[in-house]
């Protein structure tokens, strides 16, 4: 018993006690509550009981809710079940455990309870039940008490009304026999009140009564005269048949009381009453019983009175007067056997009766003995009815009737016997000898000598009927005869008889015809009995006849019939012990009579007679083949040839008597169903040769085996005595001494046999081949002889022996002779096999194979011979260096053979032979090459596991086709053995893996369960010696371990099989931990895999996954995802399911210690993932490389990057789903964003070395056009309610950072490596990295959800400003004002830190971007805000510093645009600012740009700035900007003067000075540039100009200044005037250098500067006094105007020339002055030069 078994009545006891207890808590519980309410609320039933003890309230009250309890469990039980009975049993414990405390108040509460009005029937039946527990338990109750129970109960008795009324009687009647155990006198005074004479008392009562009369004998027996004199005087009163019943069986048991009681009188105290007395009593009742209420029609009564008779006859029939009176009511038992009632208590009774009369020697009136015969003859001679329940038991009883009135009457009922045997009817004289034997088989006591005198005359006048019962009858009686002790009355008649019978049932039952199966089985059945009688008469029947001997003797020789065998054996051997122990007491007597000498006589005259000795042994051995036919005949032949072992062979019979024993103890030991064929033979042919030895030197065994050839036609083919006939004439010819009668036999053996019956074949190849073994040069002369004489009748193959002419006979006896010299092969000596072996036997195998027609039956014959050659030399021992010369002849013939088979069907077992001879071949030298092998694998395996599998009709076909498998399984394990290595093994699958992944599921079942037994194999052979390949462990289980979700649930359990095998195999070869729970957890996943729910078979697969993958190192890792991705598509979807569980559940277990084995498993996932159809599939497969990326993104990401490009609108590419996954998971995505945007952030900073193995996958080269097309994807794809606000700022970041790292000639389209994976040719036009970087920059900013925003970028065209190399830095600009500028600009912070860090990047392009946004940043106050102010004045102070023209720009303007972001920080940072102004204004090679840019940054940070911020930096700022009033650059010089005006609003007191001069300084440029060709530059210099007016310290000039409009001429030339006025009046002096520097300005590269120069020249020049004209250079000043006449400008000379009046003039001034008067002549001419009204000619200018 197991331990749950021997746990689960444990467990139900205690839940039983502990809901027990739990339940009687609750019982006591409410019991209490009952009774508290008691004492408050006494119950309204019980007010007219009567009064109450005051403690008898509580009591009655609990005692009435345990009552409901019960009665409402009891309703509940039937359909609650065995828990609410509990409950019940429980509340009546609980009241019997009251009443051992205090009796008298529970049972007055209880018969309170009974008087309770309109009480249910189940309460009632409760309450009586718990009164009779008490009153078990307590024994004497108070008197008072049992009175009034008694009382109750006796009215509750007999108040019966219907069904509920008879309960609550029974209980009531129950009741108060438990009261009679100790109050007898009070209850049985109540029934016999009750009990009244002639009047019909209640039934109960009687019942009542006759449970006392049980229950208490002696105090009942007082009573008993009365009750029945009582009981008698109501018989004529009850009519009813329940309540005849009722008495029938109180009489019952009122007779078996008195019987006990006359049994025990000694134990008695009450006045004895005799035997007699009681009979006396009994008899009336009897006789009314018989002759009136037995004649009742009502079955029931009938048989209440039968039932009671025999209990009253005990006690009647032993009185002798009384028994004469039972006797004359004998006929009217007997009538009743023509009634309804049961007959066996009819017949039971009668026994009783005749039996008594044996015993009293009273025998029944001889004029009832006809009666009595024929009632009970009839009854054995003809069907009982078929409401006869107990029929046999009545033949029974019917038997020891006669066997009673034999004794009585033996003369009279064997006069009864012949008068029915006179009757033909088969059933009267079989009923009739059956009753003759159970007389004659009567042995106590001893039938006397005349009773079988007279049955053996009855029987004798009916041995001539033929019919089979009459005959088995007769038989029987004999053998009964013969057992009973009477065997002188069957010798002659008896014996003859029972000779004829065997003889007769043997030749019916050997010459049966059809139609007739009834006949044979009652045939069958006589021989049956004929043999019991023989085997009973040859036991006991001493001085049998020779006569009957003999019979028996021939029998065994002569009869087909071998059913017979075994008792005739079995009596033979008993006949001759009988005559071998009589002759020796005989010899015994002699040797006394002789003194002491034996008699001369020879043992011949001891022995028994026989026929041929030889021919019997002949007989009994090939009978003995099949030792349980005919119930154990083997047993009985061995015992009859050790009896008579010196009458067959003297010389054997020592060596009989020790063995036979033993075949008979094996025998023994053994039945017919476990008893072994082969090994009884082989025990038998050992016996047989044993045999012979004793005979070596006769011709005993030649004679044996003519005799053993002459029984071959006397059986049947096929038998397994003709099998075994021709194994022992071959081992018996082998012995023979004389070749050439051996030769004779041989011979005649070969022609007589017909080829055409498979088993004489067989037989005689087995025969040829054991001769062999002693005969081997004779058999090949015989088989060449044989041979020879066909040859010469080739063209028909006519042999004499054969009836008929068959076209495929000349085939079949090829196929035969090729099988007889395998066999050859097979038997003979080792030492003559080597010499035979390759020719003739081999070479004639061949010849006849060649030289056929080559159909199924001669490819069998083929194989069938080389296996057995081969197996005949691989047994040899010592082969040496032997080498099979035919081997290749036979395999290239073979493998021509399994060619030619169909791969469609199996029609025969050709190629299961053919493998099985290759499987010899195979272990033969030469061996086979490795790639022979490989050829004969493919090959056999391609013809086997192609078939489909037969269906369940043709068991044929499924035999043909399991032998095929197993073949082939042999045929790889002997030719794997050869090549027990790694590489074999990895061979081995690879021949195997197209079949194991065949789309059809027989060919993948057969392909797992050949590669499981290979794999049993290799673990068996190899185990831990050669360890796998790195990696073949992988890929092993990545082949098998999709078959565990096979829909084909053995392929799946055999997948299970395989990879447990493999397992096991690594862990013995890496010695790792395997413990007995992952074999267990393996063993509970295989026996789950037998289930159908593929969704729970994919779950166990992942769980045996889970098992496994603690075996793998991360190399066979990476070869299992290999090999399980190189078979996605191969079969179908569940496949891919199962191999994609696997990948995903190893990646899940090993993804941390697969670092280095990314690439490989990368690689590995997405060559195949393009071949992956179903979407499910491909899902788990992506989640597998997310699950990769999650633990090794960088490898992962570099992996995936290096793919073909993602985004479909462009390059449609399996490689969009993996990203469309990563955007589905948000939380992956954007780290996934992180490191694509590092990826391009990275070739904006410096290469690092990499530190790890992370790093360098980190650091490996990508291409930016594919990270950008990810990232657009990612944007795209990735769900637009998380509007990505945390990586806005990173990705607009570094986007711009990758366009302006594009920025460049774009003609041609660079083309991708991973492009030209899939196209040829260039990218298409909108797949540059501009673009999609732009598109990439529009789909972020649309995730904003700022339409505003978008509408501004839209329409200032910042995407076309991004897109251009020209306009790049604009749009940057445009955008990151746009995004300063945007309401939504939480994103600005972040920006600001990329910016920053942008800013000090190596890559130049990233700075200049960088600073391009920073720029922008910096007029707004985000910077400051975030204190991120001083890290960007140092970047810009950095940019500013650089030799790019374009950074150092965007340096110093961002540096101005502090100005208007932080202008309180402009001070603080001053001198950074000021120095880095004036660095662009006055360095070398400083572009115009830059300077401009300086200029501009002055312009704004003065604003901010006073006169002490300045310092030292004012005058050079002061110097700088004169400097560039004159440069060409209109820019510059708009820039100097609007910072030269600046600086005029800085200027305080320290500076005034300074600056004063700076003004006049600058005095004449501002003049003259107040006509500057750029208008911009024009009006900034005017107003600067009128800005440093005040400086001149005029209040006149500052008048002029305020009133004057810059921008017209009139108005600047009458400020001039004025200046110039006022000049000669305060500073001649200054006046005159202004005309001297305003001379230097007619040389300007710019016309309008050079007419301005011109005008102002006049101007001064009309202003200037005298004094100051004479220091003019008039020639000077004149030649360089007259210069200007040649300008190209004519506004240039039309100044010059006025300027040249105005000289002329002055000139005359300063003539009329002096001296001289030349110069008047000279402006004359010059004036007559003009006055022409165009150009003066040269020779004219030249003059003048």
């Amino acid at each position: 018993m197991c331990i749950g078994q021997r746990t689960e009545p444990f467990l139900v006891v205690y839940f039983c006690s502990v809901q027990e207890r739990s339940w009687r808590k609750d019982l006591e519980e409410e019991m209490a509550e009952a009774a508290t309410e008691s004492h408050e609320d006494p119950s309204d039933e019980t007010e007219d009981l009567g009064p109450l003890e005051p403690d008898d309230s509580g009591t009655f009250q609990q005692v009435t809710n345990l009552l409901n309890i019960m009665e409402s469990e009891s309703t509940k039980t039937d359909t609650k079940g065995a828990g609410f009975d509990m409950r019940k049993r429980l509340a009546s414990v609980i009241i019997t455990e009251k009443a051992t405390t205090e009796p008298s108040v529970v049972m007055n509460a209880l018969i309170r309870c009974l008087q309770v009005p309109e009480i249910s029937t189940q309460r009632k039946v409760n309450i009586y039940n718990i009164l009779q527990e008490i009153i078990q338990q307590e024994g004497e109750l108070e008197e008072r008490c049992v009175q009034r129970l008694v009382t109750i109960a006796s009215k509750e008795m007999r108040d019966m009304l219907e069904m509920e009324g008879y309960m609550r009687a029974e209980v009531a009647s129950d009741t108060l026999v438990a009261l009679s155990r100790n109050h007898f006198s009070l209850v049985m005074y109540e029934l016999q009140h009750h009990l009244k004479p002639l009047n019909l008392t209640e039934e109960f009562v009687i019942i009542t009564l006759a449970k006392l009369a049980n229950g208490n004998v002696f105090e009942f027996m007082p009573y008993m005269g009365i009750t029945l004199a009582t009981m008698f005087t109501m018989l004529r009163l009850a009519n009813e048949a329940k309540m005849r019943q009722v008495i029938c069986g109180a009489m019952e048991t009122f007779c078996e009381t008195v019987q006990f009681y006359l049994r025990h009188l000694e134990d008695s105290v009450y006045p004895v009453m005799t035997e007699d007395q009681f009979a006396v009593k009994l008899f009336p009742m009897y006789r009314y019983f018989v002759t009136v209420w037995l004649r009742n029609n009502n079955p029931e009564v009938k048989l209440g009175v039968i039932k009671s008779l025999k209990p009253m006859l005990s006690l009647l029939l032993p009185n002798d007067d009384l028994r004469e009176q039972v006797y004359d009511y004998i006929p009217l038992l007997l009538a009743e056997y023509q009634g309804s009632l049961e007959a066996l208590f009819i017949t039971q009774v009668l026994r009783q009766i005749l039996e008594m009369s044996v015993i009293t020697n009273s025998p029944v009136p001889q004029m009832q003995l006809h009666t009595i015969f024929t009632e009970l003859h009839v009854q054995v001679c003809s069907r009982a009815p078929a409401q006869q329940q107990y029929s046999s038991q009545n033949l029974t009883e019917i038997v020891h009737c006669f066997i009673a009135l034999a004794r009585s009457y033996p003369k009279e009922l064997m006069k009864f016997f012949l008068s029915q045997m006179e009757m033909s009817k088969e059933a009267v004289r079989v009923g009739t000898l059956a009753l003759i034997r159970a007389v004659v088989s009567a042995d106590e006591p001893k039938m006397n000598i005349r009773t079988i005198y007279l049955a053996v005359r009855v029987v004798k006048n009916t041995l001539s009927d033929t019919r089979s019962k009459v005959r088995m009858a007769i038989l029987r009686i004999i053998g009964q005869l013969a057992l009973s002790g009477f065997q002188d009355r069957i010798k002659g008649w008896g014996l003859k008889y029972v000779s004829v019978q065997l003889t007769l049932s043997t030749y019916k039952l050997t010459n049966r015809r059809d139609n007739f199966y009834q006949r044979d089985l009652e045939e069958k059945m006589v021989h049956k009995v004929t043999m019991d009688t023989v085997r009973i008469i040859t036991s006991s029947v001493s001085g049998m006849t020779n006569e009957f001997w003999v019979r028996l003797l021939c029998y065994i020789m002569e009869t087909d019939y071998t059913e017979a065998l075994t008792p005739i054996c079995v009596s033979l051997t008993n006949l001759a012990e009988r005559q071998l122990h009589a002759k020796d007491e005989e010899a015994n007597a002699s040797k006394s009579r002789h003194g002491g000498q034996p008699p001369c006589a020879s043992w011949r005259d001891w022995a028994v007679d026989l026929p041929a000795p030889q021919k019997l042994l002949a007989r009994l051995l090939v009978l003995m083949s099949s030792p349980y036919k005919g119930e154990g005949r083997g047993i009985a032949m061995l015992n009859l040839l050790k009896t008579l072992s010196q009458s067959i062979a003297p010389s054997m019979a020592d060596m009989w008597e020790l063995e036979i024993p033993l075949l008979v103890k094996y025998l023994e030991e053994h039945t017919e169903f476990t008893w072994n064929q082969k090994t009884w033979e082989d025990k038998l042919i050992q016996f047989l040769r044993n045999s012979l030895k004793k005979t070596r030197g006769s011709n005993w065994s030649l004679r044996l085996s003519k005799e053993l050839n002459n029984q071959i036609e006397s059986f049947d083919s096929p038998s397994l005595e003709k099998g075994f006939l021709y194994r022992a004439l071959g081992f018996t010819l082998a012995t023979g001494l004389e070749a050439d009668k051996v030769e004779v036999l041989l011979l005649e053996l070969l022609y007589k046999t017909d080829y055409s019956n498979d088993f004489d074949r067989e037989g005689v190849i087995l025969c040829f081949g054991l001769c062999a073994r002693g005969q081997v040069k004779t058999v090949l002369g015989v088989l060449h002889d044989f041979e020879e004489r066909i040859q010469e009748s080739e063209q028909s193959w006519q042999i004499g022996a054969w009836r008929k002419d068959h076209p495929w006979r000349r085939e079949t006896v090829k196929g035969a002779l090729m099988v007889m010299y395998s066999c050859v092969a097979s038997y003979c000596h080792p030492q003559m096999l080597l010499i035979h072996v390759d020719n003739p036997i081999t070479a004639k195998i061949i010849h006849h194979y060649s030289s056929s027609c080559q159909d199924i039956c001669l490819k069998l014959a083929f194989m069938k011979s080389v296996v057995q050659v081969t197996d005949a030399i691989k047994n040899i021992k010592d082969l040496e260096d032997f080498q099979f010369a035919q081997k290749a002849t036979l395999t290239g013939i073979i493998m021509a053979i399994i060619k030619a088979e169909p791969t469609d069907s199996l029609v025969s077992p050709v190629r299961t032979m053919a493998m099985d001879a290759l499987s010899y071949l195979s272990k033969l030298k030469p061996f086979y090459a490795t790639e022979e092998s490989s050829e004969l694998m493919d090959i056999s395996i391609h013809s086997v596991i192609s078939l489909q599998p037969p269906g369940d009709s043709n068991e044929s076909i499924k035999t043909l086709y399991t032998n095929a498998l197993h073949a082939l399984e042999q045929l790889m394990e002997g030719l794997m053995q050869r090549h027990l290595d790694p590489k074999g093994l990895q061979e081995m699958v690879h021949l195997l893996e197209k079949w194991i992944l065949s789309e059809k599921e027989w060919e993948r079942e057969k392909a797992v369960n050949l590669h499981l037994h290979l794999m049993k194999i290799y673990v068996q052979s190899v185990g831990v010696c050669i360890p796998l390949k790195l990696g073949q462990f992988g890929g092993l289980v990545g082949l098998i371990a999709p078959g565990t979700c096979d829909s084909h649930r053995k392929t799946r359990l055999a997948s299970m099989d395989v990879l447990a095998s493999l397992l096991d195999l690594h862990a013995s070869q890496t010695c790792s931990s395997w413990g007995a729970s992952k074999e267990l957890e393996l063993e509970k996943c295989k026996e789950d895999l037998q289930g159908s729910d593929m969704e729970k078979i994919f779950s166990i697969s992942s769980r045996i996954s889970k098992v496994a993958c603690l075996q793998f190192n991360c190399d066979e890792v990476v070869s299992l995802v290999q090999k399980l991705c190189e078979n996605f598509g191969a079969m179908d979807l569940q496949h891919d399911k199962a191999s994609v569980t696997w990948i995903c559940t190893f990646l899940q277990m090993r993804v941390k210690e697969l670092e280095d084995k990314v690439p490989e498993i990368l690689g590995a996932i997405l060559a195949h993932l393009p071949v992956v159809d179903h979407r499910e599939v491909r899902r788990l497969l992506i989640e597998g490389l997310l699950l990769l990326a999650h633990y090794h993104q960088e490898t992962v990401l570099t992996a995936l990057l290096r793919q073909p490009l993602p985004m479909e609108r462009w390059v449609p590419s399996h490689l969009t789903e993996v990203w469309l996954a990563v955007a589905e998971n948000v939380p992956f995505a954007r780290t996934m964003l992180h490191a694509l945007m590092g990826r391009l952030q990275a070739r904006f900073t410096p290469r690092a070395n990499a530190a790890s193995k992370a790093d360098i996958w980190r650091l490996a080269a990508v291409d930016p056009l594919m990270t950008l097309c990810t990232i657009h994807l990612l944007v795209e794809r990735m769900d637009w309610d998380n509007r990505l606000l945390d990586l806005f700022p990173d990705l607009v970041y570094t986007l711009l950072l990758q366009l302006g790292s594009s920025q460049g000639p774009e003609a041609v389209s660079p083309v991708l490596k991973t492009w030209r994976l899939i196209h040829t040719g260039t990218l298409p036009e909108e797949v540059n990295l501009q673009r999609v970087t732009i598109r990439s920059m529009q789909l972020l900013f649309r995730r904003l959800n700022s339409e505003s925003l978008l509408c501004t970028l839209e329409e200032q065209g910042v995407w076309t400003l991004l897109e251009s190399s020209s306009t790049f830095l604009q749009g940057v600009s445009q955008l990151a004002r746009l995004c300063v500028q945007s309401p939504q600009g939480y994103y600005r912070q972040r920006l600001s830190e990329l910016v920053l860090r942008g800013m000090a990047s190596e890559a130049l392009s990233c700075r200049i971007s960088s600073t391009a946004v920073c720029m922008e940043f910096m007029s707004d106050p985000i910077l400051h805000q975030e204190k991120l102010l001083k890290r960007a004045v140092l970047m810009l102070e950095k940019g500013a510093e650089q030799e790019d023209e374009v950074l150092r720009m965007l340096s110093l303007r961002a540096l101005g645009n502090m100005a208007l972001g932080a202008p309180r920080k402009v001070r603080q940072y001053r001198k950074l600012l000021l120095e880095k102004c004036l660095c662009s204004l006055r360095g070398p090679g400083v572009s115009t740009s830059v300077t401009s840019e300086g200029l501009e940054v002055l312009a704004k940070v003065l604003v901010e700035l006073r006169e002490g911020d300045l310092g030292s930096t004012f005058n050079a700022i002061s110097e700088q900007c004169r400097a560039f009033f004159d440069n060409e650059s209109e820019l510059l010089r708009l820039k100097a003067f609007i910072v030269f005006g600046k600086l005029a609003q800085v200027v305080r007191i320290s500076k005034k000075h300074f600056f004063k001069q700076e003004v006049k300084k600058a005095w004449v440029p501002l003049m003259l540039h107040c006509q500057d060709p750029c208008s911009d530059a024009a009006q900034a210099c005017v107003a600067t100009m009128f800005q440093c007016v005040h400086f001149w310290g005029w209040r006149a000039l500052q008048s002029s200044a305020d009133h004057s409009d810059a921008a017209a001429p009139k108005e600047m030339i009458g400020f001039q005037m004025t200046l110039c006025s006022v000049l000669t009046q305060k500073k001649p002096a200054v006046l005159y250098n202004f005309l001297l520097e305003t001379m230097t300005y007619v040389k300007s590269n710019l016309s309008r500067i050079r007419i301005a120069a011109c005008n102002l020249a006049g101007i001064i020049m009309k202003q200037m006094s005298a004094h100051y004209l004479k220091k003019l250079d008039f020639p000077a000043l004149r030649n360089s105007l007259q210069e200007l006449q040649l300008d190209s400008d004519p506004g240039v000379w039309r100044a010059a020339l006025e300027t040249l009046n105005i000289l002329d003039t002055c000139s005359q001034q300063r003539l009329w002055a002096s001296p001289e008067g030349n110069l008047l002549d000279g402006l004359s001419a010059k004036r007559t030069c003009l006055s022409s009204g165009g150009k003066p000619h040269h020779s004219t200018a030249n003059h003048c």
